[in-house]
């Protein structure tokens, strides 16, 4: 329950708890940011993890003068997690998902025609 609680609390207060977890972390404040971006988009039964509030949060707390976060490393760490977890969401759903038999088709019909 404590860990629901916790989670929970750091959704809540994104934006006091990104503080205090770049003071702590440091440059592993980038891994983490990443790993919660590619969890929420790659695992389908986190998409209650704070993504959207936390990019804005984190880009916000970048370009401030003096802060320890490099907006270009948020803005890459960030963008390379949502694109790796939304193949492995991707991997995952036609690997195990796809009706045998079915091809997915991803380019509409009009393109060949």
């Amino acid at each position: 329950m404590n860990i629901i609680m916790g989670l929970l609390d750091f959704i809540l207060h994104i934006d006091q708890n990104l503080v205090l977890m770049v003071n702590h972390f440091g440059a592993w404040t980038y891994v983490i940011l990443f790993l919660i971006v590619f969890v929420e988009t790659g695992i389908v039964v986190f998409p209650f993890l704070p993504g959207d509030s936390l990019l804005f949060a984190a880009g916000a707390m970048a370009s401030l003068s003096g802060s320890k976060l490099s907006l270009p490393i948020v803005m890459l760490a960030t963008v390379i997690g949502a694109i790796l977890g939304d193949l492995m969401n991707y991997h995952h759903f036609t690997t195990f998902h796809a009706p045998q038999g079915i091809k997915i088709q991803t380019t509409p019909n009009f393109l060949y025609d």
